[in-house]
This record gives structure tokens, sequence and C-alpha cells, in this order.
């Protein structure tokens, strides 16, 4: 009987890199056309919300940091970074996505 950390080690390296597939994967022509790149003429659903808020951590966005020092810095890079996703997946344009996490190390507001 194998010992239990070696499942538990096979069972993380299997979450860790689907994890890792699933934020590098393109926007599907479904999200191309849905909220939040394109005008709704209803209000904005939850999981409409939620699928955005996957997209923005596919580009590097991490909602739990704990540190709201340097909000909106955070996520208005990372909108940026989605928008540069849109225009690379959506609309076949060569531009490179960074999807290393944002981090910030200087003061507040991003700037010293």
């Amino acid at each position: 009987m194998k010992p239990f950390w070696i499942k538990t080690t096979v069972v993380f390296c299997v979450l860790l890199a689907s994890g890792a597939a699933s934020a590098s994967s393109r926007l599907t022509p479904g999200e191309c056309n849905d909220y939040p790149f394109k005008p709704l003429s209803k209000p904005v659903t939850h999981a409409q919300l939620m699928q955005e808020l996957s997209e923005l951590e596919s580009v590097g966005y991490q909602a739990s940091g704990g540190d709201d020092s340097y909000y909106p810095s955070e996520i208005q890079e990372a909108e940026a970074r989605l928008q540069l996703k849109y225009r690379a997946d959506c609309l076949g344009e060569n531009v490179k996505v960074p999807t290393a996490p944002i981090i910030y190390s200087a003061g507040p507001g991003g700037f010293e």
C-alpha cells in the first residue's frame, strides 16, 4: 500500500496542472461576445461577474491578496491585461498578454 503522502502529492500535482491549464486558456467565442467585452441590454448576472473574476485571475489578478493598499491599481492593471487577452483571442491581434501575478512593491497608489 502506498503511503498517504504519495497519494496526496499526486492529487496536488494534478490539481495544480489543471489550474495552470485553465488559467492560460483562450477566451471562447461565447466569452468574447459577453460581459465585460460587449455592452449588455440587461443587468449583469452573478454568473457573469464570477466569469469576469475568473478571467481577471487568468491574467494575474489576485482577488484574495488581502492587501487593499494598491486598490484600484491592481484591478485596473488586470482589466488592461484582460483587454489585451480579448484583443489576442477574439480579434486575432498579435499581442502578448502578461499572466504573472500583479505585485506592487512601491507605496500605496503604485508610485514612489
